[in-house]
Parts: C-alpha cells; sequence; structure tokens
C-alpha cells in the first residue's frame, strides 16, 4: 500500500513539474526572441539565431533622446509613485492595524474592491480631472496617480506586515512617554522595513510597466517614460524595427532585473520578528 501511495505521489509531482515546465517555457520564448533579435542584423518576428551578429541596433538606440530620457522619466515617475505609496500606505494602514474603528470591516471591502477596478474605466474622468487641475503633462500629478492605482493593494500589504508587530512592543514605547506617532516611527516601521521595501517595489515595478497612465497623461514626448517610449518603434504602415525594439526591451528591462538581484541580496526575500520580545 505504501509502495502504490509513493508510485502515485511520483507520478503527480512528475506531472506537475512537466507543467510548470511548460509554463516556464512559455513566459521564456518571448526573451528568447529579445535576446536573439537584438543580435541580428536582420530581426525577423521569430527566435533565431543571428544570421550576422551586430551591435548596430544597441548603438542606435543608446542615445539621450531615444533611451536615456525615457529611462530616466521612469525612474522619477515609478520611484515617486513608490515613495508616496510607502507613505500613504503607512499612514492608512497603521489605524487599521491598531485601532478597533467602527467602519474598519467595511473600509477594508473598499480598498480590496479598488483594488481589482480597471484602471480604464476612471481614465476619463481622471483626465477631465487633470485638465481642470492643469496637471496633464506633470510629472507629479502622473505619480501621483500612479501610487493611487497601487494604493489599494499597498494599504492591505501594509496592514498585514504591521499585524505581525506585538502591541506590547508599542505600549512599552507609550509607557515611556511616546505618543503613537513616536511608536509608530521608532518601533513598529523598523521591525515591518522589509515588508515597507516589497511595498515600495511593487509599487515601482506596477508603475514600470504601466504604458496606459503616462501615454493618456504626459501628451509632451520628453516628458514620457521607456515604457511609453517602446510604442516609437512601431512605424507606420505596419514597418516595425524588430532589432532596435529587442534592443531597447533589453534595455528597458534592465532596471527591473538589477532592482530584483539588489532586494534578494539584501532581504534574503524573508524576515523574522523573532527576538523583538523579550522574555
Amino acid at each position: 500500500m505504501a509502495s502504490v501511495t509513493s508510485a502515485r505521489r511520483r507520478s503527480v509531482s512528475t506531472v506537475v513539474n512537466l507543467v510548470l515546465a511548460v509554463i516556464a517555457l512559455v513566459f521564456l520564448a518571448p526573451l528568447l526572441w529579445l535576446v536573439t533579435a537584438a543580435f541580428d542584423v536582420d530581426a525577423p518576428l521569430a527566435a533565431r539565431l543571428p544570421t550576422e551578429f551586430t551591435l548596430d541596433n544597441f548603438g542606435q538606440v543608446l542615445s539621450w533622446e531615444v533611451s536615456g530620457r525615457p529611462l530616466w522619466n521612469g525612474l522619477l515617475l515609478s520611484g515617486g509613485a513608490a515613495l508616496i505609496a510607502v507613505v500613504a500606505a503607512v499612514l492608512c494602514a497603521y489605524p487599521l492595524s491598531r485601532y478597533q474603528l467602527r467602519f474598519r470591516r467595511p473600509f477594508l471591502y473598499v480598498v480590496l474592491f479598488a483594488s481589482g477596478l480597471p484602471m480604464t474605466a476612471v481614465m476619463v474622468p481622471v483626465y477631465s480631472m487633470f485638465v481642470q487641475l492643469e496637471l496633464i503633462d506633470s510629472m507629479f500629478g502622473t505619480a501621483l496617480f500612479l501610487a493611487a492605482t497601487s494604493l489599494p493593494i499597498a494599504i492591505w500589504m501594509t496592514k498585514n506586515f504591521m499585524d505581525g508587530v506585538p502591541i506590547s512592543l508599542e505600549e512599552a514605547a507609550w509607557v515611556d512617554g511616546a505618543s503613537a506617532m513616536q511608536a509608530l516611527r521608532s518601533v513598529v516601521l523598523p521591525l515591518i522595513m522589509p515588508g515597507m521595501a516589497v511595498v515600495a517595489i511593487f509599487t515601482f515595478i506596477t508603475a514600470w510597466g504601466n504604458f496606459f497612465v503616462p501615454f493618456v497623461l504626459l501628451l509632451d514626448p520628453a516628458a514620457q517614460p521607456a515604457s511609453v517610449g517602446v510604442f516609437t518603434f512601431f512605424g507606420q504602415g505596419g514597418l516595425i524595427a524588430y532589432g532596435q525594439l529587442a534592443a531597447y526591451s533589453i534595455l528597458y528591462t534592465a532596471p527591473v532585473i538589477v532592482l530584483y538581484l539588489v532586494v534578494a541580496r539584501t532581504l534574503g526575500g524573508a524576515f523574522s520578528l523573532a527576538g523583538a520580545i523579550k522574555h
């Protein structure tokens, strides 16, 4: 009986591994095309070994106008959105985590509903509001809206991190005369700093890959980020510079890959509150 169960588990594990391998190949196929097309003189819309290896595709996109300024604009927008979202999420999540508010549960349900609201459903009134407030072509206004789109899930994540901090630590700070904001700043935030890094990275990556919002709210080409800059490689009449597009896409994904490597090395993917309370 035990051997039958073990064989069944091995067969299930094999099937699961095969399914995961197929899914991985599906996701790796576009990346394979990026790598091969970026170094191909005459890159087609198919992954193949370059007929003639070249770096000209990178040479044509490595300029301030083509890639430098869009990447810089993307860093400003995504970094600003991440900073705004983290600060707002901390201030919103703290009372939801620590206080027994009367409308806490309905508010959390509203926040959860807002996290699934399609962005296209609100872009028309948002555009009208931006026109009235004269925020069209405003980097700050666009970063503010990008932060707002990620704020619901950021609040949920931050609240979960704060729930893991024992209230007794703050009570000890209150006994010593600290206010609620002082306890938040000196006790809670240091313990949830890895969690805040996760929220910031999530917001940054979401804003970095957002095409629709900056395309609508930033009309000046000089203010548009790299996510919108990809659109410039799609020429008229269906003509597409595939080699330059692939090279630009590699440059576009590089900051996210670097950020992932830095965070994986620094945070290690987990954190613990062990030892925070002295028995």
